[in-house]
């Protein structure tokens, strides 16, 4: 398509039209634009590699269109000397095409263990610090295609069911903020060929060839997978319907807790009936780890063990009084209820 059938032409600068005039950034962009669907301003995390400069420069773009006021954060994580000049590198590089970012460090003392895991914690704790802050509901993350497929073979490591398996979406919430992903179907080489052409430039973190790190080691297995005709495609359409698969089942969870579950106002407790456990085993499980979220108010769900455990002391009537999850949950006769601890 060619800048003239551009509808706002005139609201774009000189300095992005002339790097839409190239073809294959044109269509990039459109795809971006038909997956991005936000009319409410929005957060950006950056990190300086190439999916997240090329989010930087399409978020841009669009909001432009939108007449949106977009935040760009950058999160330094000091766990490399550096680190701190790669941020500041980055923050100079988008004010060059006049995106105005911002810096954000974590100080404190560093971890020596589980180092991209509690990274990766600590960058979200940031980043929703600055949401509420800004009051701001909308933060957008630059996971693409590969993020996906690494995710997926990931949590099958852990052992982790279908939920799990499928949990990297497009659109997922914590604590009230929406954590978008507008890139989850882009090639990472449509990307880096992006953040090449906008910029000219992109961090190249040593620790993406560090195979002591589980994502890395995952990286290169699928890697090997394309010699056997399995190429990312592929796995994108069996991700795709495998979550297909996890719709149907919250369908029915979501039916399970509206119609097998009452409030009881007077008392302040919810009460599952007796049909609430008449279902399959993973929409009891997953219905009854929504509820005790709800009643417990804490900010994560319990760990699946912990609800096993607690489904199986309900089947062979042997629950007495349990707390898990900030809940109380205990058995009269055939009904469960559960109550706010304290």
């Amino acid at each position: 398509m060619s800048l003239k059938n551009l509808s706002v032409r005139k609201k774009i600068p000189k300095i992005y039209k002339s790097k839409l005039l190239n073809q294959k950034v044109n269509k990039i962009f459109k795809k971006f634009e038909r997956s991005f669907k936000i009319d409410t301003n929005f957060i950006v995390a950056v990190s300086g590699g190439p999916d997240s400069l090329a989010l930087a420069f399409l978020t841009k773009i669009y909001s432009l269109k939108k007449n949106l006021n977009p935040k760009y954060f950058i999160v330094d994580h000091k766990l490399r000397k550096e680190s701190t000049y790669e941020a500041h590198k980055v923050k100079g590089i988008l004010k060059f095409l006049n995106i105005n970012s911002q810096v954000l460090t974590w100080k404190g003392k560093k971890p020596m263990s589980n180092i991209q895991s509690l990274a990766r914690s600590k960058r979200y704790e940031l980043l929703f610090s600055k949401c509420k802050k800004l009051k701001i509901n909308n933060l957008i993350l630059g996971h693409h295609m590969d993020d996906l497929i690494e995710n997926f073979f990931l949590r099958m490591a852990r052992g982790s069911g279908l939920k799990g398996l499928v949990s990297l979406g497009t659109n997922t919430q914590i604590k009230n903020i929406n954590l978008i992903r507008p890139l989850i179907k882009f090639d990472k080489k449509d990307l880096i060929f992006l953040s090449k052409f906008i910029f000219n430039f992109y961090v190249d973190d040593p620790t993406n060839d560090d195979i002591k790190f589980n994502r890395i080691r995952i990286r290169n297995l699928i890697k090997e997978f394309d010699g056997f005709g399995l190429d990312k495609k592929k796995f994108q359409l069996t991700i795709e319907n495998l979550k297909k698969s996890d719709q149907s089942i919250k369908f029915y969870v979501e039916k399970n807790k509206r119609v097998n579950s009452i409030f009881n106002y007077e008392k302040n407790q919810l009460i599952l009936k007796e049909n609430f456990f008449d279902n399959s085993h993973e929409i009891i499980f997953r219905s009854l780890s929504d509820l005790i979220h709800l009643v417990g108010k804490k900010p994560n769900f319990v760990r699946g063990k912990k609800i096993e455990n607690i489904l199986n002391k309900i089947k062979e009537r042997n629950l007495r009084k349990e707390t898990l999850g900030g809940c109380v949950i205990k058995m009269v006769n055939h009904t469960v209820i559960l109550t706010k601890e304290g």
